[in-house]
C-alpha cells in the first residue's frame, strides 16, 4: 500500500513537476536538463520494456507501461535530442502528459 501511495506522490510531484517546468519553459530550459532528458527517456524505455516482458510472462496485460515505452520515454528523448530546435507540438505534448500524469495519480492517490 505505501509503494503505491508513494508511486502516485511521485508521479504528481516529480514528474508532473518536471513535465510542467519543460512544457510551459520550452526552449528556455537550461542546456543540461536536454541531457537530463536523454538520460530519463532511456531509462523509462528500459524500465517499463523489462516491466512489459515481465507482465506479458504472466498473462497481464501491461498497457500502462506500453503509454511509457512507447510514448512518454521516447518524447524526453526527442526533446533532448533536438534541444532549442524543438517543435512547440512536442513541447505541448509534454505539457498534456504534465496535467495527465497529475490529474490521473492526483485522482487514484484520493480514490
Amino acid at each position: 500500500m505505501e509503494t503505491i501511495i508513494f508511486v502516485h506522490l511521485f508521479h504528481i510531484l516529480i514528474v508532473g513537476g518536471l513535465f510542467l517546468y519543460v512544457g510551459i519553459s520550452k526552449t528556455t530550459i537550461p542546456n543540461f536538463m536536454y541531457m537530463v532528458l536523454v538520460i530519463l527517456g532511456i531509462i523509462i524505455i528500459l524500465y517499463h520494456g523489462f516491466k512489459i516482458y515481465k507482465k506479458l510472462m504472466e498473462g497481464k496485460i501491461p498497457w500502462v507501461n506500453y503509454i511509457h515505452f512507447f510514448l512518454i520515454g521516447p518524447l524526453l528523448i526527442y526533446i533532448g535530442i533536438n534541444k532549442e530546435k524543438t517543435k512547440r507540438l512536442y513541447f505541448e505534448l509534454i505539457l498534456m502528459l504534465a496535467f495527465a500524469s497529475i490529474g490521473y495519480h492526483g485522482y487514484y492517490l484520493f480514490q
